[in-house]
């Protein structure tokens, strides 16, 4: 038998395939195939590692002929202020046929991009039209990642920063101005950051509540997205209960985000508080946003459908 070639695609190639472009319709598609059956992903197994670090693997079905596989990634919360990311790992691809490995597809950019993607198509759906003034909590990776999904639906012209680092706010600040001609600011506090935006994406590692509803205007949509346990969260009670609520995965939001769980053990909310999920949104099985003052909240946990469509994207791109 001849030698099985895998292909393996690494950081600098997937960033030059998985444009922004490319990734949000995407990912559009994958949320449309898995509300309908075509694709699945089982929920994520989580393992702690010594000094709250996390050892993550997600699996996930891309249909008839097509691929199956996992992702298989750390969370290292204290990489964040350092040169290394605080998530890394690959996308492991076998083709359905005969379950030989394909391909091995770096998990750092195919999770930044992806993520930012998807917050993109969920920011296309459920912020006013008029949204203009983004605020970022975070300043990392995701952060540049979301910034750039934003400016693809919407004319953003202001994108003001905090993070607990301010030299990455203010590196980040300058960034944005350069490659994207808006004004930017880092921001000393939440509060400034956040008071007057359109759309906030929290893109942070803090395991609690740095998003209240005290500075939050009506008709704000908030993409969060660094929690992902179910201990762990952004988002304040007071704030998901004044919130539309939607989700990635209605499954994934009841058995593991934090942002949800948390609130409805306080009796704040119920399960019906899931407006419903992006895909479903989508395919105009659930309402997107109903007024101009409602307050939208998009809770993305990550799917393993989203990374294996990624990475199934750039082996079929790879030259």
């Amino acid at each position: 038998m001849s030698e099985i070639e895998v292909k393996n695609v690494g950081e600098s190639q997937v960033r030059r395939i998985l444009t922004m472009e490319a990734c949000i319709p995407l990912m559009a598609q994958t949320l449309r195939d898995m509300e309908q059956g075509i694709c699945f992903g089982q929920l994520r197994t989580v393992h702690t590692l010594p000094h709250n670090s996390l050892f993550g693997f997600m699996p996930g079905w891309l249909g008839d002929d097509s691929y199956f596989g996992a992702k298989v990634v750390t969370a290292f919360p204290a990489n964040q202020g350092t040169d290394y990311p605080s998530h890394m790992g690959s996308v492991l691809l076998f083709d359905s046929v005969h379950g030989a490995l394909r391909g091995m597809v770096d998990a750092t950019a195919v999770t930044a991009i992806r993520t930012g993607a998807v917050s993109g198509v969920a920011t296309d759906l459920l912020a006013r039209k008029d949204a203009h003034v983004l605020a970022l909590l975070g300043a990392g990776e995701q952060a540049r990642s979301h910034l750039a999904a934003v400016k693809q639906v919407r004319g953003i012209q202001e994108v003001r920063i905090y993070d607990r680092f301010p030299k990455a706010a203010q590196a980040l600040a300058m960034d944005a101005a350069d490659v994207y001609g808006i004004d930017a600011k880092a921001c000393a506090t939440v509060r400034e950051a956040v008071e007057t935006a359109d759309i906030i994406c929290t893109v942070t590692t803090s395991p609690e509540p740095i998003l209240d509803s005290q500075y939050i205007q009506p008709g704000t949509h908030i993409n969060a997205v660094g929690a992902f346990t179910p201990t762990t969260r952004e988002v304040s009670s007071d704030l998901v209960a004044k919130s539309r609520l939607y989700a990635d995965s209605r499954a994934s939001m009841l058995a593991e985000c934090g942002e949800f769980l948390i609130p409805k053990a306080e009796g704040l909310i119920n399960d019906h508080h899931i407006v419903g999920s992006i895909g479903e949104v989508l395919l105009g099985r659930a309402p997107g946003r109903c007024g101009e003052q409602e307050i939208t909240l998009f809770d993305a946990l990550g799917l393993a459908v989203e990374d294996l469509a990624c990475a199934r994207y750039c082996l079929e791109h790879l030259q």
